[in-house]
């Protein structure tokens, strides 16, 4: 058993990013409609979703201390889902090697009903093994644990049942998805079997409970009944949409009404009602009125759009408006994640940016291009003229760099202040020279007028800018693409992956060289005697 605060309720399953679209209305093969806008910002909204993320959602705005575990992606919408279990305190378990979070897009009508089209990733992806290895020890932790049938392989299912029934820890399976739905994508019937035998609170969907009793009719209640009897769980309940849900558990069998709401969103009201329900269970309400509870959230889930709820503090209380029974013993709103944590997933996103920039630029860099400015250089050298780097702002560091670099390579090559230019520094600057221009605008008004003065000079003029149809970029004799799409960061605005796209073209410049001039390590070593690097030439 792990030494850290144990949890309330743990889960596994889906973590999806929701694409919602609003539309007229649903369309069938070979129709077409035409989206609405969402809140003015177009017709699609990013939104948190999943089975499982969903309902812990809802339990942790009732209280609950929970957590969640699985396999996810280190991508953008995994850091997406990520940021909102640390708004909801949900603490996370992750293994982050997944090939890509799961995403699904969903259609929602002017009627609130809604179809959805799911693409799994790294959920699909994990396996019993994952569950045995990585996270058995985050399962004990759990008061509760629950899973669901939805996206999970049922192999994954069956690892955390058994973890949890080994554990004496009691076990919720909400069977989302029909049975041959479940067969078809996740594993056999035979595990489909044992997953819903082994559970001990068995919440299927209306659809999933009619096909497995088929004889049992519509009425959720004699659902609930049937599949009670015939997998021998603790409880079964079955919802029904706004007409509330029917239990069927060893102290208590009977409907529970819901509550009649306008719907704009029927997305995610069973994920919503089964945080309830699992809050009440938690704090001891009873079933009735802990179903009573869990209809409340799965109105106040449908009043909007998305089924993640929006902010903890509204969200309860529009809960407990509509549960309108004594106040529970409610444990604090869930905060903020701590600060490392949240600048821990900024540092990752960051370096995400830049590789994925980095690789964009890899593929776009023209070979033609990088030949004319090596030939533009050799030139200059050839006649005994010399290389100078310049740039304004964050480029002059990045000028101080490559100019360094290139030096040490074989490249005699200074730097060059662009503001000083105009003020008697195109001095250094003889007719022949190649002068490297840095400017990630390409616009910039003080390296305009310094790349004006040099060319006075007689000098040639290689741009490395971001936007090779700039100024800079018409106006130079050979122009290098180092743009980037993003920086990374919380604003996305401080240079950040435009200054490594910016050093890594000159590296590349300088590398090119390098190779051309014959350059040796014995020449290495000559200019760098000292030091490791040096110490590295000589062996």
């Amino acid at each position: 058993m792990s030494d850290a605060a144990p949890l309330d309720l743990a889960g596994i399953g889906s973590m999806v990013v929701d694409r919602v679209h609003r539309t007229p209305r649903l369309v069938g093969a070979d129709e077409k409609a035409i989206l609405h806008g969402i809140g003015g910002s177009g017709p699609v909204r990013r939104a948190v979703g999943g089975v499982v993320l969903n309902h812990l959602g809802w339990a942790a705005v009732l209280g609950l201390r929970t957590g969640i575990f699985g396999r996810q992606a280190r991508d953008e919408d995994g850091r997406f889902l990520r940021a909102a279990m640390d708004r909801f305190g949900i603490e996370r378990h992750l293994d982050l090697g997944g090939s890509a979070s799961s995403v699904a897009e969903v259609f929602v009508d002017d009627s609130g009903s809604r179809a959805i089209y799911m693409a799994p990733g790294a959920t699909r992806e994990t396996g019993a093994l994952h569950v045995r290895r990585d996270h058995a020890d985050f399962i004990r932790r759990a008061a509760r644990v629950t899973t669901e049938i939805s996206q999970l392989p049922l192999d994954a299912v069956g690892e955390v049942l058994a973890i949890a029934r080994a554990a004496g820890i009691p076990s919720v399976l909400d069977l989302d998805v029909p049975p041959s739905q479940a067969i078809a994508s996740l594993g056999d019937e035979a595990a489909l079997e044992a997953a819903l035998r082994a559970a001990d609170l068995l919440k299927p969907s209306k659809s999933a409970a009619r096909e497995l009793a088929p004889g049992a009719g519509g009425d959720p209640l004699a659902l609930a009944r049937a599949l009670r009897a015939r997998y021998g769980s603790g409880a079964v309940v079955v919802t029904d949409g706004e007409a509330g849900c029917g239990i069927a558990a060893g102290d208590f069998e009977g409907a529970v009404a819901g509550k009649p709401i306008r719907a704009v969103d029927t997305t995610g009201a069973g994920d919503a009602f089964l945080g309830g329900l699992l809050a009440g269970l938690h704090h001891r309400l009873g079933w009735e009125a802990a179903a009573r509870l869990a209809n409340a959230c799965g109105a106040a889930c449908v009043e909007k759009l998305g089924a993640f709820p929006d902010d903890p503090a509204a969200a309860r209380q529009r809960v407990l408006e509509l549960y309108g029974g004594p106040e529970p013993p409610l444990g604090p709103l869930p905060g903020a994640a701590a600060p490392a944590r949240a600048g821990v997933e900024e540092a990752l996103a960051a370096l995400d940016v830049a590789r994925g920039e980095i690789a964009a630029l890899g593929e776009r860099v023209a070979p033609e291009t990088l030949g004319r400015a090596l030939d533009l250089i050799r030139q200059a050298l050839g006649a005994g003229r010399r290389v100078h780097v310049t740039g304004v702002g964050k480029p002059e560091h990045v000028a101080h760099y490559a100019a360094s670099l290139l030096a040490s390579t074989g490249t005699p090559a200074t730097f060059l202040h662009a503001t000083e230019v105009v003020h008697g520094s195109a001095g250094q600057v003889v007719e022949g020279d190649v002068v490297i221009a840095i400017s990630n605008s390409g616009e910039t008004g003080e390296l305009r007028q310094a790349v004006e003065a040099v060319r006075r000079m007689g000098a040639g003029v290689i741009g490395v800018t971001g936007a090779p149809g700039s100024w800079l970029g018409r106006h130079a004799d050979v122009a290098l693409d180092a743009g980037v799409e993003r920086e990374g960061g919380p604003l996305g605005l401080a240079p950040r992956a435009s200054v490594a796209a910016e050093v890594l073209v000159l590296a590349a410049l300088a590398a090119g060289l390098e190779r051309e001039s014959g350059f040796t390590r014995a020449d290495y070593q000559l200019r760098h005697p000292a030091g490791r690097l040096g110490k590295l030439s000589r062996d």
